[in-house]
């Protein structure tokens, strides 16, 4: 697995406008083929009246699946510099649709390439990044009686708390880069007198 990948920050829109042209920008993360067809098809029902809905997307913490289109465009006018600007600042699992109004002014080839690749430029800008580090699962069981005190530790010192789950005893979920693994096992020990499991589970992806 990739340590760490950068994807948006969240869904938006960014406008801009060329030559009385409308160009606007739907970014969103997506986890799969299926969820940005998804979103593509969303957009197009938002705006039935655009002449073109070009799109590209980014999948894989390693950018293995890259897919763009024209919709119409002059060949790589459109989806290929989309999908070079998602590709040039390393954002992954993420979906770019540009939709146009034509204004009736035609830009050229060259135009469009700067068109279509500056607005995704300019909304990745507006609706910013997270990084996500690939980290551990791993589930402390500890009794009641020290639960709370272990859980405050954990949340004081920047631990990525992500689930508790009360019963017998109390079981805590945790994300621990796998560095730490080592260093964290005899910090539980210490605080527990010993007394706390510790189950190592998969890995995952988080924002820290």
């Amino acid at each position: 697995m990739q340590e760490q990948y950068r994807t948006l920050a969240r869904e938006g829109v960014h406008e801009i406008e060329i030559n009385k042209s409308r160009f606007i920008c739907a970014l969103a993360p997506v986890a799969s083929e299926a969820e940005a067809q998804d979103f593509l098809a969303r957009i197009r029902k938002e705006h039935p009246a655009a002449r073109h809905h070009c799109w590209a997307y980014v999948l894989g913490a390693d950018g293995g699946i890259q897919k763009a289109s024209d919709d119409g465009e002059p060949g790589g006018t459109a989806g290929v510099p989309m999908l070079q600007m998602l590709v040039r600042r390393e954002v992954r699992y993420a979906i770019a649709v540009v939709t146009r109004y034509f204004g009736g002014v035609k830009l050229g080839a060259g135009g469009l390439i700067r068109a279509y690749g500056g607005v995704v430029g300019e909304a990745l800008d507006a609706l910013g990044t997270v990084t996500r580090k690939r980290f551990r699962l791993v589930t402390i069981g500890v009794d009641h009686q020290r639960a709370g005190r272990v859980e405050n530790d954990l949340r004081t010192t920047g631990r990525a708390v992500r689930e508790v789950t009360y019963g017998a005893d109390v079981r805590i979920e945790v994300g621990l880069p796998e560095a730490d693994l080592d260093a964290f096992r005899g910090w539980l020990a210490d605080a527990t007198a010993g007394t706390a499991v510790l189950e190592i589970g998969g890995e995952a992806y988080g924002e820290w």
